[in-house]
């Protein structure tokens, strides 16, 4: 080992509470930013590996089959700025149900079925978009097949394998009741659509069976554009295509955008959250390595003449410094790249099986611009702050033994001490208040660990309060006791039905209205509707009763009143391309319901499009029946007493009540919550040991001074508050600072967060802190600096005067 490497060495060893701070800040800073940079990149890889293998379609656009013929939708694919397109194919949406012996224990790799369930005879399916294809490749949207084979005569059909349905297996049936003849279809097999262009492919001669008398089959064209990347770049492809249409042809259309979201929405939200905490831990590695790098040189003067006197050159100085930052740095660097890998991989870990894709969410390229990009930071303000060092003269360094003060400095600390003296507190107190201002650049390096670490804290609350509105907003069933059918036990093994028959809705309001203690109720019924325009089905919630209850938070507008009004999420808003005041026509089993939306409801379910309304909009009929009841009991009823009378009275209709609860926390708000919580706590942390190292070298500096204070009889508590006077005035001021910056930082995040999961967060997710709260975080600067200051304000307390006295 060379000499200069036995002096960075002994450097490392003798500043262990400064190395541990650099890597500590360095760790936090890496585990951000790989998190943040790998699920930025990685989320967006496997769907856009798939949407660029099956050449996806920019948009899928629909048309009514009556005002358009084959050949004039054909001539659309001539539109301005259209690359490429396919089609047209006919369209039908059907009602399904499984066919005899669908019921299967397998299924398809990447399917899902509905909630999980693997189905029964006579389940209701979701509504089902069937078009007519010849092939699976078609020019635009080339469909994978994932099992068994294209449908080749009518009769099959190749479902999509994001469709729920309980048929997993090639040769399972499905049933179409509502049509003449009730025809059957035979899967012959599954693929995957990026686009999501249809829930299902049949033969174009096929598709005549499926049409319902008197009705006429719709059409689908499916379009690639020259410029497609933005919402309003394909707007205006919506628009040429409109206009080469017939005029009114054109029912809806889905953006390739709306698909991608989707796709990256499950970890879009980590994204800003990421960020944030990435920026706070680079700013406290680079803070924590100029500070202890400065430090060292500020209290090494002697050494570093003894170094230049042994044949170092200046830049030879500069290097040994520069390496006793950049040794836990790396050590920090490395640990975080590790730490940031194994945090991204759960997050993705769904998102590759989605699309068909090995991607595991790690990129080298991240790792490696992260760890350079960190340790080159802690690098240049290691250089920064070692520069001083190998301008020093020799003959200086071993004269002065010190750093010597500035004059002008020297004059500012002496103006300050002379106003502390003046102040109503004991001597050793006043003193120490007006040591911050003999070393400005030690203090300010003080107050912006104390800065950082108090934003962090407020953050860390902030974000936890935010996401316990958000549980709250899933949580929103306050009812006090919720009916329900019961889900039969089936054989051992088995897989209960996903949605058991409910009873008839007058025997269970029979059975509320005669329970002894109900005060109110409301039943809900769901079931799957196609709305022009939407990819997918969107679930309709229909309320019968009073529903103001239901407890669903509002971004804006207003809950539903009556009949014909609706509220919705942002989600189903911006892919139906609607506002508030706007109406919406949904096609329920064939008739059609049109309703106003009057509100946005906060919907955290962000896979889901969902639609809430009145029962009584629907035509005579047509409403789904409740399957579920909410009930608010009066005031003294004993809701376990209550559930248990009422579930006895249930049981003849095969129902049956619980006391409401809380739910739990979801699995992505408690990983944000942890997250939180670890990263918070190690800034926190790094701020301490800022405080530390800082206070370390006021101490060592000012070990003669604190002899002769003690030989003249100051006291070992009069010690201890005289080394905390200054650290509680900066920790005051960081304070001060800190909680006004973590509130603009909280503020900035959780809308850019919920803005990239294609959520609004209303003002009351955002204003979760009480003034208690807000008091204590006041106080959090003062507690940080204080914690870090105590140990060696002790220290320095009990060391021997004599010791003391014989300092340098």
């Amino acid at each position: 080992m060379t000499a200069l490497g036995r002096v960075v060495r002994a450097g490392v060893r003798r500043r262990r509470t400064q190395s541990v701070a650099i890597g500590l800040a360095a760790l936090v800073a890496t585990t951000c930013s790989v998190l943040g940079g790998s699920l930025l990149v990685a989320s967006q890889q496997p769907f856009d590996q798939a949407f660029g293998g099956q050449h996806g379609a920019h948009l899928t656009a629909r048309f009514d089959g009556a005002r358009a013929t084959a050949a004039q939708l054909a001539d659309t694919a001539h539109a301005p700025g259209v690359t490429a397109a396919a089609g047209p194919f006919r369209t039908v949406t059907v009602d399904p149900e499984p066919g005899p012996g669908a019921t299967g224990a397998g299924g398809a790799t990447g399917m899902t079925g509905v909630d999980g369930a693997t189905g029964a005879d006579g389940e209701r399916m979701e509504p089902m978009t069937v078009a007519g294809r010849v092939d699976a490749a078609s020019g635009v949207d080339n469909i994978e097949l994932l099992k068994g084979s294209w449908s080749k005569k009518p009769g099959e059909v190749v479902l999509d394998a994001s469709y729920g349905s309980p048929v997993r297996e090639v040769g399972g049936t499905l049933r179409l009741p509502g049509l003449p003849g009730a025809p059957t279809l035979t899967v012959v097999g599954f693929g995957r659509s990026v686009s999501r262009t249809a829930d299902a492919w049949v033969t174009p001669d096929g598709l005549a069976a499926l049409t319902a008398p008197g009705s006429t089959p719709g059409y689908e064209m499916l379009y690639r554009f020259t410029q497609a990347a933005t919402a309003e770049a394909l707007a205006a492809d919506r628009a040429a295509v409109a206009a080469a249409a017939p005029a009114g042809a054109l029912t809806g259309a889905q953006s390739w955008l709306t698909a991608k979201q989707g796709s990256d929405r499950n970890t879009a939200m980590f994204l800003p959250f990421m960020v944030a905490f990435g920026l706070l831990g680079m700013a406290m590695s680079v803070l924590v390595a100029g500070n202890v790098v400065a430090g060292a040189v500020g209290t090494a003067t002697r050494r570093i003449g003894v170094l230049k006197a042994l044949g170092c050159t200046p830049a030879q100085v500069v290097r040994a410094y520069v390496a006793q930052a950049l040794i836990p740095a790396t050590v920090g660097t490395l640990l975080g790249v590790v730490a940031g890998n194994l945090l991204t991989l759960p997050v993705l870990a769904t998102t590759g099986r989605i699309y068909g894709t090995s991607t595991s969410g790690i990129a080298p390229w991240v790792d490696v611009a992260v760890a350079g990009g960190t340790l080159a930071a802690v690098a240049l303000v290691a250089w920064a702050a070692a520069a001083r060092a190998g301008r020093l003269r020799t003959v200086d360094a071993l004269a002065v033994g010190r750093t010597a003060g500035g004059t002008r400095r020297d004059r500012a600390a002496a103006r300050a001490a002379e106003l502390a003296a003046r102040l109503p507190l004991p001597r050793p107190l006043s003193l120490g208040l007006a040591q911050p201002f003999a070393r400005p650049a030690r203090a300010a390096g003080m107050l912006a660990a104390v800065l950082f670490g108090t934003a962090a804290a407020v953050f860390a609350v902030g974000m936890g309060g935010t996401m316990t509105w958000v549980q709250a907003a899933k949580d929103h069933d306050t009812a006090d006791v919720v009916v329900h059918p019961q889900r039969p036990a089936g054989p051992p093994g088995a897989t209960p039905p996903a949605r058991p028959a409910a009873a008839d809705p007058a025997a269970v309001t029979a059975a509320l209205d005669a329970q002894p203690g109900t005060a109110a109720y409301f039943g809900d019924g769901t079931e799957d509707v196609t709305v022009p325009g939407v990819a997918g089905s969107t679930r309709v919630t229909a309320f019968d009763g009073d529903a103001t209850g239901a407890g669903y938070r509002m971004v804006s507008g207003r809950w539903f009143r009556g009949p014909g009004e609706a509220v919705a999420p942002a989600t189903f808003l911006t892919e139906a391309s609607v506002a508030l005041g706007d109406q919406v026509t949904f096609t329920s089993h064939g008739r059609a319901v049109t309703v106003r939306i009057v509100g946005e409801v906060f919907d955290p379910h962000m896979q889901t499009n969902e639609l809430f309304t009145d029962a009584a909009g629907y035509p005579p009929g047509a409403a789904p029946h409740p399957d579920s009841w909410s009930v608010a009991l009066k005031p003294g009823t004993d809701r376990a007493a209550y559930a248990t009378a009422l579930g006895a009275a249930l049981a003849p209709v095969r129902m049956t009540a619980e006391a409401g609860g809380s739910h739990g926390s979801s699995g992505s708000i408690a990983a944000l919550n942890s997250l939180t919580a670890t990263l918070t706590a190690l800034l926190v942390v790094v701020a301490g040991l800022g405080v530390f190292n800082t206070v370390v070298l006021e101490i060592r500096e000012r070990k003669r001074d604190t002899g002769v204070a003690k030989a003249l009889g100051m006291t070992p508590a009069q010690t201890v508050g005289g080394a905390l006077a200054p650290v509680v005035l900066v920790g005051a001021l960081g304070g001060a600072i800190g909680l006004p910056a973590g509130l603009l930082l909280h503020r900035l995040t959780v809308p850019a967060m919920g803005h990239s999961a294609g959520l609004r967060f209303p003002a009351s997710a955002l204003d979760v802190f009480g003034t208690p709260v807000l008091a204590l975080l006041g106080l959090g600067g003062v507690l940080i600096a204080v914690l870090g200051a105590l140990l060696p304000a002790v220290r320095a307390a009990r060391a021997r005067t004599v010791e003391a006295l014989r300092a340098e």
